[in-house]
């Protein structure tokens, strides 16, 4: 995306009057799918640009239009500049020259209030290029193939309609139909190896609300109650915040939900002899077994 796209789009809206989404997309070399997005950042910037279906329609601006700046109020013209910066984030910078001509319409200082980086303290930002190749492939409707680590670490070859990209519990995940299982499937991105943007197109329409359409997608929960040593405590109430109860000696104890799966099992491992698990006793079982299993492997 060049970064004075928004601006030509409206500069030719106002000159032709208006313009089919394939006649824009043509013109900016991008795809149909990016007009229309394109679009919904004009509104969203107060450019009362309109689509209309059938014949004679096309996407057009309103005659006459003038961006006045006192139809916004201050913290609207805030709040536009803030969604702006955010959006720039995710697309490297390409919607500087927008930020850069609203700010200064607005009479405000461009001030930055968001960072992201898809990359841990310790991991390379491997995720990043991820994200960016899918987010190509969702724009261009272009199926993508990679092989993929399910839960028991089997490999199998994946070719994926790429439909959203989803951020849910401290993940990035890939919500898409897959092709060789014949239906919707989440893949997270850090399981993904060997990524590739196929030339072959779909069609399907992204769906809505994929988190209430299938049981099938939630994880089983279970109840827990643990007592974390008091040398646990920034990382306790980072994690499970008003769920904390602060014992008397400093210690600390949690009643919470958590998957009943290896991501329960591996959490209280990962704390060591800083937590201990009291309810119930099916998962102290557990993991009294694996404890077990784990000295086993170190005795001399």
């Amino acid at each position: 995306m060049k970064d004075n796209r928004y601006f030509q789009m409206v500069y030719l809206l106002l000159q032709k009057g208006h313009m089919t989404a394939p006649e824009l997309a043509e013109h900016f070399e991008v795809s149909v799918r990016t007009i229309y997005r394109d679009i919904d950042i004009l509104s969203l910037a107060g450019i009362p640009v309109y689509a209309t279906q059938g014949k004679g329609g096309g996407i057009f601006i309103q005659e006459n239009f003038v961006l006045n700046k006192s139809l916004l109020s201050e913290e609207e013209q805030k709040q536009i500049l803030m969604a702006l910066q955010g959006i720039r984030i995710i697309e490297e910078g390409d919607t500087s020259a927008l930020l850069s001509k609203l700010s200064s319409v607005f009479q405000k200082q461009n001030t930055d209030w968001f960072e992201f980086d898809f990359s841990s303290w310790t991991k390379s930002g491997a995720r990043k290029e991820v994200f960016h190749l899918l987010q190509s492939a969702i724009f261009k409707n272009k199926k993508v193939m990679f092989h993929y680590y399910n839960g028991k670490g089997e490999c199998i070859q994946r070719i994926v309609e790429p439909l959203k990209l989803v951020f849910k519990s401290y993940d990035w995940y890939l919500y898409g139909y897959c092709c060789i299982r014949n239906d919707y499937r989440f893949f997270k991105f850090t399981r993904i190896r060997n990524l590739e943007m196929t030339d072959d197109g779909y069609t399907r329409n992204i769906p809505n609300e994929i988190f209430t359409r299938a049981e099938k997608f939630e994880m089983e929960m279970i109840q827990v109650t643990l007592l974390f040593d008091k040398s646990m405590s920034v990382q306790v109430y980072e994690k499970f915040d008003d769920e904390v109860t602060k014992n008397k000696d400093g210690s600390l104890l949690v009643e919470t939900f958590m998957p009943n799966n290896e991501l329960l099992f591996s959490y209280i491992l990962s704390c060591g002899d800083k937590v201990e698990v009291i309810a119930p006793q099916s998962i102290r079982n557990i993991i009294f077994e694996r404890v077990k299993k784990i000295q086993e492997k170190y005795r001399t």
